[in-house]
């Protein structure tokens, strides 16, 4: 089938098995696009979504199991694809600390040979990079910002809309020097190339089919833990803010951008909930205990290298862009998740043998 560009090739989407790729696979499939999905299948939960994905749409999604750190498999996946979204990556800040040189491979030099594969042999094809907000750094520092109840806020009147794309980058971490490498590497191809290129700067993106753990997707992972009544640990004192977006909400941005490149080429966006989805660890945790109607059990731990204290995404310019902006409120999200969580967790005799 032709997609909405008027072209029949696929979208080859690299770790399309992954929480948000699944999801970008699922909605392109659904509106009648073909999609080639490049995943190596190593992460937990990838194998299920794979599944997840043939079974609702058979042939109109194919699953290529390889790794974007091999440079010919790459080419062969990019060649035939009308557009690429790049969302394989280690994406796990204690997992950098662990490994440096395999986060940098994957993160960096993965990103690398997409960027080539395309330049050399399929010019033509958009490539939308899944880049992260931690190419910011800490960003404030405890003089900048103050505590009010279970939050804190930025003393900075200005920051209030939250951060946009004009603040510096200082890169904190391997895992955030490896994504932002790989962040100004597609930036750079666009305005050395000529590709069309664009940087989405993902906060945090939560919904159905994601596994969630402590390293990566940790409002699944806060929403698992109290359903199963395990206790959660909060690394610094809780009052951390994050801006939470639904995955449905990004999907919509991501395609926004894809269907309109000739406007968004070259381009980086900031992608996140923005100041009314905003949420500290404490006031998440007590929101699930509302939902759940059960206390949520935690303890506290040492901050953690790289911890942002406070970053709430700025997101007038993709909206100025493409006119997109977020529709699912916090609490919709939360409920929807919870839902999912529930019945692929929880509910069945199977479930409940394999989580005891």
């Amino acid at each position: 089938m032709t997609t909405a560009n008027g072209d029949s090739r696929p979208v080859l989407i690299t770790g399309g098995c992954g929480f948000i790729g699944c999801n970008l696979a699922d909605r392109l499939a659904g509106r009648g696009e073909t999609v080639t999905v490049l995943d190596n299948l190593a992460r937990p939960g990838v194998r299920e979504n794979a599944q997840w994905l043939k079974s609702r749409h058979g042939d109109r999604v194919s699953i290529a199991v390889g790794d974007v750190r091999d440079p010919i498999t790459v080419i062969d996946a990019v060649r035939d694809a009308s557009a690429v979204l790049h969302l394989a990556a280690q994406v796990a800040v204690t997992s950098s600390l662990d490994n440096p040189t395999e986060d940098f491979e994957i993160n960096a030099r993965g990103t690398v040979n997409v960027l080539e594969a395309v330049r050399l042999h399929n010019r033509s094809a958009p490539v939308l990079f899944a880049s992260t907000n931690k190419v910011y750094g800490r960003l404030i520092d405890a003089s900048r910002i103050r505590r009010e109840g279970s939050r804190y806020v930025p003393t900075d009147v200005e920051l209030t809309r939250g951060i946009s794309e004009d603040m510096p980058l200082d890169l904190y971490s391997p895992y955030g020097c490896s994504k932002g490498t790989a962040d100004q590497y597609v930036r750079d191809y666009a305005r050395i190339f000529d590709l069309n290129t664009t940087v989405l700067r993902m906060s945090c993106i939560y919904g159905p089919r994601q596994f969630g753990n402590e390293d990566q997707g940790w409002i699944a992972h806060f929403l698992l833990s109290a359903l199963r009544r395990e206790p959660i640990t909060i690394y610094g004192d809780g009052c951390q803010v994050r801006d939470a977006l639904s995955v449905a909400d990004a999907v919509d941005a991501w395609l926004g951008v894809l269907d309109n490149i000739g406007r968004t080429r070259g381009k980086i966006f900031n992608l996140g909930g923005g100041p009314t989805n905003s949420v500290s660890l404490l006031e998440l945790i007590e929101l699930i205990d509302r939902i759940g109607n059960s206390p949520v059990r935690f303890i506290f731990s040492d901050w953690r290298p790289g911890d942002q204290p406070w970053y709430v995404t700025n997101v007038s310019a993709l909206s100025a862009a493409i006119g997109w902006k977020p529709t699912t409120s916090l609490a919709q999200g939360l409920s929807g998740l919870q839902g999912w969580l529930e019945s692929r967790f929880i509910r069945t005799p199977a479930n409940r043998e394999a989580l005891a």
